[in-house]
C-alpha cells in the first residue's frame, strides 16, 4: 500500500504535465501564410528565416514579402513560438508568441511588424482569414495595418476609401475608418465594379482619420470576374528604413 501511494505524486506530476503540454501545443495544426513588414529587416540580413516552435517554416522572406506566394502552410497550433533569424543563419532577430486555433484548419495571415533594430519592439499580427467564396457579382477587402509610423511618422490611424475605377471623388463615409496600427478590419463586401481601367476595377485612397484629403497613398486594384466573387487583403506597411507609411500596400489575393 505504501509503494502505491509513493508513485501517487508522479502519476500526478505526469499527467499535470501531459495537460499542460497539451494547453501549450494543442498537437493540431493551422495553416498560415507569413508577410514580413519589418522595415528595417534588410540592415539586419537581407531577409528573414521563420520558425514555429524551432521548425523552419519559412525561408527567405524579404521586407514587404510573404510566403507562400499562394496558398498556406501547415504549422501546429495552439501557443506558438516564432522566431525570425537572419536567412541562413542562426541569428535571431525577433522572438515572438502566438496562439493559433487547430479547428477546421483554421488559416491565418500573420504579420510581423515593427522595428528590427529594437527586437522588443517587433509585435506579430495575428488575422483569422475568412476565405469563404463570396456572391456572384460581389467582392471582399479588408485591411491590415502594419506600418508603425503611419501617415505623420507617429502611428497615427487612418481611414481608407475604396471607391470604383471611374468615380474621382471621396465621399464619406470611408470603406474602413479609423484603422489603427496593428488593428485589422472585417471583411468589406462591396458590388463588383465592371469597369476597368489599366487592368484595375477599384482604387484605394488612405487618409489621415477624420480627413477627405488623400495622402500619397493610392492604389489600383484588381478584382476578377463579375460571375465569381473575389477577395483581398491589403497590408499596409512602413516605406523601407523610412518611419513613414508606404506609398504601396502589400495586395494578397485570397481568392480570385
Amino acid at each position: 500500500m505504501s509503494r502505491w501511494m509513493k508513485t501517487v505524486p508522479l502519476i500526478l506530476a505526469l499527467a499535470a504535465l501531459c495537460i499542460f503540454a497539451a494547453s501549450c501545443n494543442s498537437g493540431g495544426s493551422a495553416q498560415v501564410r507569413f508577410v514580413n513588414a519589418v522595415q528595417d529587416t534588410d540592415q539586419y540580413g537581407a531577409a528573414l528565416d521563420i520558425e514555429f516552435n524551432g521548425q523552419k517554416a519559412f525561408s527567405d522572406i524579404p521586407f514587404f514579402g510573404y510566403l507562400p506566394i499562394t496558398g498556406y502552410t501547415n504549422v501546429s497550433a495552439g501557443s506558438d513560438s516564432i522566431e525570425g533569424l537572419e536567412t541562413g543563419t542562426t541569428t535571431q532577430v525577433f522572438r515572438a508568441n502566438v496562439t493559433l486555433n487547430p479547428e477546421s484548419q483554421s488559416q491565418y495571415t500573420v504579420v510581423a511588424t515593427g522595428f528590427a533594430i529594437n527586437a522588443s519592439e517587433v509585435a506579430i499580427i495575428s488575422a483569422l482569414d475568412n476565405n469563404h467564396v463570396p456572391a456572384a457579382g460581389k467582392v471582399e477587402f479588408r485591411v491590415i495595418n502594419a506600418s508603425p509610423s503611419g501617415p505623420a511618422g507617429d502611428g497615427s490611424a487612418v481611414d481608407i476609401y475604396i471607391v470604383p475605377v471611374g468615380s474621382s471623388s471621396i465621399t464619406p463615409p470611408a470603406t474602413i475608418t479609423n484603422l489603427a496600427y496593428r488593428s485589422v478590419s472585417s471583411y468589406i463586401t462591396l458590388p463588383y465594379n465592371p469597369n476597368v481601367a489599366d487592368g484595375a476595377n477599384y482604387t484605394m485612397y488612405v487618409t489621415v482619420t477624420g480627413t477627405t484629403t488623400p495622402i500619397f497613398l493610392t492604389q489600383s486594384l484588381s478584382v476578377g470576374s463579375s460571375s465569381e466573387g473575389s477577395i483581398r487583403t491589403l497590408v499596409l506597411t512602413d516605406q523601407q528604413n523610412i518611419d513613414l507609411l508606404n506609398p504601396l500596400a502589400i495586395v494578397l489575393n485570397d481568392f480570385n
